[in-house]
């Protein structure tokens, strides 16, 4: 979720880092086949139908922990953490399948596990929430510091997006592509609290987070990158750029953000938002549209698709869907234009 994890005293979490990225990095490579073969195969499923399991891993480094909940039993658990993800997979997988009409993560029924309560480290809180390939995984944080990471319901549909990710272009967790990875994650976190709350682009906040963070502070802006917080005692100042003009050239290492995927993808979540208001209207209904169809075309989006490949992607998928002249093809040219891209 974040590429700033730290410990209470201010520490970077760094094992708790690498673990995740490393993982997200290796399903990079693995073929979509092996990877599902590989993938837990939780209870009777009906076809086309959601299946959902929740653990409780006590505040430890468990896989999974202790299973609290899973489909078809009828009382939810009162924890408000549990409340949350089982709320929030479920309009995630509703998301994807009414609008897209796609059968979960894999597009073939993948159970969504998700395991709340999750630290690395038994003695220091988890500031963090990420899919690690298999499942969801949700840190309680710190009150001291931050509310739970299951509070937002745009970091549930960024993390579980990763899995839809992981399972079409199979961007590459490194410079561009691992930013294109992270944007594509805020792009469909944001507008599935959009299509829930029924909020049309042009009056949406087009905040990531902005419920964890004490105070005023949200985990990233995609209206306004780089302003999203400041001085916040976990996580500093908010270094994302919105235009290539500031681009930032780091090093594919983990003190490097591994090129800066979490920092740069400030600029491809610009483009997107600037074609969601150029548009208008709710941001599912046209601009994800073609966000989408750029992601499940394996010719147009690979593993090591850049920014320009995104650009180009997504105005073909525009102009066949709408036009040529279409407001939409203009829109969609307008958002890679304003953050520098082409």
């Amino acid at each position: 979720m974040s590429d700033k994890l730290r410990d209470k005293s201010g520490n970077k979490d760094s094992k708790a880092d690498n673990q995740f990225r490393d993982k997200r990095k290796l399903l990079a490579t693995i073929a979509p086949a092996k990877k599902k073969a590989s993938m837990a195969t939780a209870g009777a499923k009906p076809p086309g139908k959601i299946y959902r399991e929740l653990y409780d891993a006590g505040q430890m480094p468990l896989a999974l922990g202790k299973l609290i909940w899973k489909e078809g039993q009828k009382n939810i658990p009162s924890d408000k953490d549990a409340k949350n993800v089982i709320a929030g997979a479920g309009n995630v997988w509703n998301f994807y399948n009414k609008l897209f009409k796609r059968n979960s993560l894999d597009n073939h029924g993948l159970p969504l596990i998700q395991t709340i309560h999750y630290r690395e480290n038994p003695q220091e809180p988890f500031y963090n929430a990420f899919w690690d390939g298999e499942q969801m995984f949700y840190g309680t944080g710190d009150p001291k510091y931050t509310n739970s990471f299951t509070t937002d319901l745009d970091i549930i549909g960024h993390e579980l997006t990763h899995g839809v990710i992981d399972f079409e272009a199979q961007l590459a967790y490194e410079f561009q592509s691992g930013a294109l990875n992270e944007s594509y994650a805020d792009v469909f976190g944001s507008m599935v609290k959009q299509w829930v709350n029924k909020t049309p682009s042009r009056k949406a906040d087009w905040l990531i987070g902005s419920h964890v963070l004490k105070g005023k502070n949200a985990l990233r802006s995609m209206k306004a990158p780089g302003t999203a917080f400041k001085n916040d005692p976990i996580f500093g100042d908010d270094p994302q750029p919105a235009t290539m003009k500031d681009f930032k050239k780091l090093p594919n290492t983990e003190d490097g953000d591994y090129g800066g995927v979490h920092i740069n993808s400030g600029i491809t979540n610009y483009a997107f938002y600037v074609a969601s208001y150029e548009i208008n209207g709710n941001a599912w209904e046209k601009a994800g549209l073609i966000w989408y169809a750029a992601l499940t075309d394996k010719k147009l989006m690979h593993k090591k698709s850049n920014f320009a490949d995104a650009a180009a992607a997504t105005l073909k998928k525009a102009t066949a869907q709408f036009g040529k002249n279409s407001l939409e093809v203009k829109g969609v040219e307008k958002g890679w234009k304003e953050a520098g891209v082409i």
